[in-house]
């Protein structure tokens, strides 16, 4: 069943998880963008020392791309820029990007960074639809997104998992009752966007 989150002032701090590196499977990582300024490379460094082969970037408004190859350029890039719209997103950003995930995971040391802007919506719905494909239960991939990211909204986890059984042919029961609890999950384990929006523009620019 899905977990039910208590009503109350959650007890940690959006800043310190704008760019922690949260690892959801042992290849799979979720986080924020880079830092601007003096600290981007600092962070990208970060990023190669703790391991990551691949960048998955779903930001519409910023790509990264150039910078990583200037400095690291062993790392693969993939962009898949969507707008945080809160509205439907489409199979085909779904597909490029967990593809890309996927062909990171195959190779022997493979790990996958998926980020967005601030870690809430866009990166975590892709970090989702990554974790399905890899064979994870929705319902477990979402209790651990959210345990190791408790800004993770992934507002966007029922599109993922309509998507992938669209794309793995399933059968229409099992597509329609795990669509449907997770679609219940994310109603029981709301969080505040808004808030979560706020803290970051007010600590972090």
């Amino acid at each position: 069943m899905a977990k039910k989150q208590a009503n109350k002032e959650p007890r940690f701090e959006p800043m310190q998880y704008w760019r922690k590196l949260c690892w959801v499977t042992p290849q799979v990582v979720l986080s924020g963008d880079l830092p601007e300024g003096d600290a981007k490379l600092r962070g990208l460094n970060q990023w190669v020392d703790a391991g990551i082969t691949h960048i998955v970037d779903t930001r519409l408004e910023h790509s990264d791309e150039k910078f990583v190859a200037k400095h690291q350029p062993d790392i693969g890039y993939t962009w898949v820029g969507v707008d945080d719209h809160g509205g439907r997103q489409p199979d085909s950003w779904f597909l490029e990007g967990v593809e890309a995930a996927m062909a990171a995971m195959a190779e022997p040391d493979g790990k996958v960074m998926i980020h967005c802007h601030m870690g809430v919506n866009r990166g975590p719905s892709m970090g989702f639809a990554a974790m399905l494909a890899a064979g994870l239960d929705p319902l477990t991939a979402l209790d651990t997104i959210r345990e190791e990211r408790p800004i993770a909204a992934v507002m966007y986890a029922e599109d993922a998992v309509s998507w992938f059984h669209r794309w793995r042919g399933s059968d229409t029961w099992v597509a329609e009752n795990q669509t449907k609890a997770v679609r219940d999950w994310l109603n029981a384990n709301p969080v505040s966007t808004d808030w979560i929006s706020s803290r970051l523009w007010h600590k972090g620019g």
